[in-house]
């Protein structure tokens, strides 16, 4: 499947939504620096809807808190990128969803907003199925803004694909 998004991000989704139909589950995403990245490519792959859930866009920290339930002390304390942030937010996208699967991704893409800490290119994401506990990962990826949410995207696909068959 060729999409704007390239064949790479679009055969990615189309394996995930394989598993997820063989699984008979659904899954939610809970994005800040992807922007929705990830819910488009699910999205572009034709009968999502049978697989896809909902996606919440949470790109400032009042939406992480209003729309999955991340305690604004937990934000104040550890930064909106950071493991327990990605912890909260991926369990608000399965307490908020219909979803037995989410992913969560809240990062740093740049230019600019990086820190000593959390360089640009920072980027923490979780995974978590109802039967189990979430599965956390930091990563640091290079390049523009523009590399940093994709090498996002597919990381939080690919993690989907793991999650799924562990």
């Amino acid at each position: 499947m060729e999409t704007e998004l390239g064949t790479s991000l679009g055969a990615l989704s189309e394996r995930v939504g394989d598993l997820l139909s063989h699984r008979g589950e659904m899954l939610a995403t809970a994005e800040s620096c992807t922007g929705g990245w990830i819910a488009q490519c699910i999205t572009d792959v034709p009968g999502s809807s049978a697989w896809f859930d909902r996606g919440f866009v949470t790109y400032s920290n009042a939406a992480k808190t209003e729309m999955l339930g991340v305690a604004p002390g937990l934000i104040a304390e550890h930064g909106a990128v950071s493991e327990s942030v990605v912890r909260a937010m991926v369990a608000g996208a399965l307490r908020f969803s219909r979803a037995g699967v989410a992913v969560a991704v809240s990062g740093i893409a740049g230019p600019s907003g990086g820190s000593t800490d959390k360089p640009v290119g920072t980027v923490w994401f979780a995974w978590q199925t109802a039967a189990c506990d979430s599965v956390v990962r930091r990563v640091w990826f290079s390049g523009d803004r523009r590399d940093v949410r994709r090498q996002a995207v597919a990381t939080a696909l690919e993690g989907v694909l793991a999650v799924c068959r562990e």
